[in-house]
């Protein structure tokens, strides 16, 4: 372990102790070798990196032990379940690289099944219809140290109980009128055991069953069910659904007719430094308009990441680094943002792009010449091969690259120094051009033309090497510099305040003025590239004909890590 700047435990490259659990399992024969997995959103919201590891978790598993992993929707909440996420998160299950064998599964698809379980539980006398309200049910159910006591309706008879049931699903009363609870221990030491509800009644349209039903399981009842009638042989769950399991167990031996059973495995979830990770949060975010939707690039969403630049291998490989524990702990965001600049800086195209621009004029070049430099397109590839960049006696420089009266270790362009442009010759500032405000606008420069390439015949050394787009040739685009959605490591983790309050006002600076080199005027969105000394970017998908936009996917290093004074 490590530990970041708050003190909290990083948890990083952990064994995985689920496969080892496997491993067991598969060396005694259990389920005749059979590894079947299954990873089962709600769809109520888009999927985050914190999903995205449960993702590669359960379907990587499945890929490394030769089995079978199923996507389920928990679709048993109506009122805040929409098409548009079932959607969202198939595709970004597929843009990971999983596959679930092209059919998935609902826990709807089993809403008859669970109905016929629950009758079943009724008439063995382990369930029954309960009158009392929410709010009286869970004062009644007492402390983790102090016994609950028995509802009054708890003694109900079976045939009672399954005249009430039936005329809960036929719709005769009102929401939050009744449920059905099973009828286990209210003096369990596990809260979850005591007299849990497993049915409620919910008059609202179902995205898949339409008006079919008023009354839809709860999560714990349906899951381990559909774990069962499914096959799963490994139901691998987040670590706060451990005291959750006897009730799983529970069920699953109520229903159970052989020997086989699935079993459930808990592990750390994943709790990223700077980033809200709850869905109901990242909701507020959206719907009260803090960021652009679910796919903004601040937000830790997949669709989020992926407009951003990030791409599956990144996030896979994250997953990899971080490994797979039972131990809570406080994982560096900077390691997620080190693996997509470890994957990018092997794959991205490199190009020069100018974002606060400075012209140059190199007076002693031709006037209308364009010539092309040769550049590699990646240093990290052998096999990307070079591009053609063209120059020309106008340019644009980054403004920042320029200093007229420069300190001591500033090696960049000023006046009567001679600097490299990557690429091309070496050039000397010889006069600086101000506006009537006394600002710079441009700069007058000469060239020595036995230099091209960057090279110098006579073996002379510059200090900087700069780049550059020409002024004339080159594409024009906006810029979109986007950074952590908030400043402190633990937005949520503070008690009676509002993680709203630390939001990051320099999370998006939009830069409406940038030159690109020709090279990515046919990109396509989602194109992702290195703007030489700059960072890496993507073409976003907002990009039209008129208007390139790029979104800065991240810099070139940690610059959070030297603010922080790591």
């Amino acid at each position: 372990m490590s530990v970041n700047n708050s003190g909290n435990e990083t948890v990083v490259g952990k064994k995985n102790f689920i496969h080892q659990i496997i491993e067991e399992e598969i060396n005694e024969g259990k389920n005749e070798g059979r590894v079947h997995t299954r990873f089962p959103p709600e769809p109520n919201g888009y999927l985050h990196i914190g999903h995205a590891k449960s993702i590669c978790l359960n379907f990587g598993t499945a890929q490394k032990f030769n089995g079978k992993a199923n996507l389920r929707f928990d679709d048993t909440n109506p009122s805040k379940e929409e098409t548009e996420y079932v959607e969202s998160i198939k595709k970004d299950v597929s843009w990971l690289g999983f596959s679930w064998g092209g059919t998935e599964f609902y826990a709807s698809d089993y809403f008859d099944n669970l109905f016929e379980f629950a009758v079943k539980l009724i008439k063995e006398g382990k369930a029954y219809v309960d009158d009392q309200n929410a709010e009286t049910i869970s004062s009644q159910k007492g402390t983790p140290t102090r016994p609950g006591f028995e509802s009054p309706h708890r003694s109900r008879t079976p045939e009672e109980n399954l005249d009430l049931f039936l005329r809960m699903k036929a719709g005769e009363f009102n929401e939050g009128e009744r449920v059905l609870r099973a009828k286990i221990d209210m003096a369990s030491p596990n809260m979850h055991m005591r007299d849990p509800i497993i049915y409620r009644i919910m008059k609202a349209h179902h995205h898949r069953t339409g008006d079919k039903w008023c009354i839809y399981p709860m999560y714990d009842f349906a899951h381990g069910q559909s774990d069962y009638w499914e096959g799963i042989t490994h139901s691998i769950c987040t670590l706060e659904f451990e005291v959750h399991r006897p009730l799983y167990d529970w069920f699953i031996e109520q229903l159970m007719d052989g020997e086989y059973r699935p079993r459930q495995i808990e592990f750390a979830r994943l709790n990223l430094t700077y980033t809200v990770m709850s869905k109901r949060k990242l909701l507020e975010l959206v719907k009260d308009n803090y960021v652009n939707g679910w796919d903004d690039p601040r937000m830790p969403t997949i669709s989020g990441l992926r407009r951003r630049g990030y791409t599956p291998e990144s996030i896979r490989n994250f997953a990899d680094k971080i490994g797979v524990t039972k131990v809570d702990g406080m994982i560096d965001v900077a390691l997620l943002e080190h693996s997509v600049r470890e994957d990018l800086n092997k794959r991205a195209q490199r190009v020069m792009g100018v974002l606060n621009p400075l012209k140059v004029v190199i007076t002693n070049y031709p006037e209308d010449q364009v010539e092309m430099m040769s550049a590699l397109n990646n240093p990290e590839d052998p096999e990307a091969g070079r591009r053609d960049v063209p120059f020309t006696r106008e340019l644009y420089i980054e403004r920042d690259d320029f200093m007229e009266d420069p300190p001591r270790k500033f090696f960049r362009m000023a006046p009567g120094r001679e600097v490299r442009l990557r690429y091309a010759y070496y050039v000397t500032c010889d006069e600086v051009v101000k506006d009537e405000n006394g600002e710079i606008i441009e700069l007058h420069c000469s060239y020595d033309p036995e230099t091209k390439g960057g090279k110098s015949a006579d073996g002379r050394k510059v200090k900087a090497t700069m780049h550059w787009v020409s002024a004339s040739e080159n594409v024009k685009a906006e810029i979109r510099l986007y950074d952590r959605l908030f400043n402190d490591e633990e937005p949520d983790g503070h008690k009676d305040v509002d993680f709203k309050d630390f939001l990051n006002p320099d999370s998006l600076k939009v830069l409406s003025n940038c030159y690109i080199e020709p090279f990515v005027k046919d990109a396509k969105a989602l194109d992702s590239f290195q703007f030489e000394r700059l960072g890496y970017f993507n073409l976003d998908p907002d990009t039209t004909p008129e208007k390139l936009v790029f979104n800065r996917t991240a810099p070139l290093r940690d610059n959070w890590s030297k603010q922080k004074g790591k």
